[in-house]
């Protein structure tokens, strides 16, 4: 790839609250992670993604306010960055399964290879990374 067609390291989608807007915060992240040739690890992206991406609906948006996802490429292209951005209050943390519900950061602990939460003003930020071997 020549360099005037290097592709950005950084992609950011503004989401409103609603439910549909976790498929097309998917394939958003489908489409970087594709462009960007870090697709040994998609899946277990995709699988954080749409976790955080969740949660941020049901516990973190309130009315009338959207949610912000951060793409980052770093290290040379060897480790993605996932950010999903808020402005609820509380700090999300795993918890005992209940029921269908509880088990997103579960998930997000198991596949990632890193996550933690930011503070932003409002809210929080909910982070992960993945590393490509």
């Amino acid at each position: 790839m020549n360099e005037t067609m290097q592709l950005s390291p950084l992609r950011e989608r503004f989401c409103r609250r609603e439910r549909c807007s976790v498929a097309a915060v998917r394939e958003f992240v489908r489409e970087a992670v594709t462009d960007w040739g870090f697709g040994a690890r998609l899946d277990d992206v995709l699988v954080c993604v749409s976790e955080l991406a969740t949660n941020a609906l049901l516990h973190g948006v309130p009315p009338g306010r959207g949610y912000l996802v951060r793409l980052r490429l770093e290290a040379e292209g060897c480790v993605l960055s996932v950010e999903v951005h808020d402005s609820g209050g509380g700090v999300p943390t795993v918890l005992r399964p209940e029921g269908e519900s509880g088990r997103g950061l579960l998930l997000v602990d198991a596949l990632a290879d890193r996550w933690g939460v930011g503070e932003r003003d409002p809210g929080k930020f909910v982070w992960c990374t993945f590393t490509q071997d």
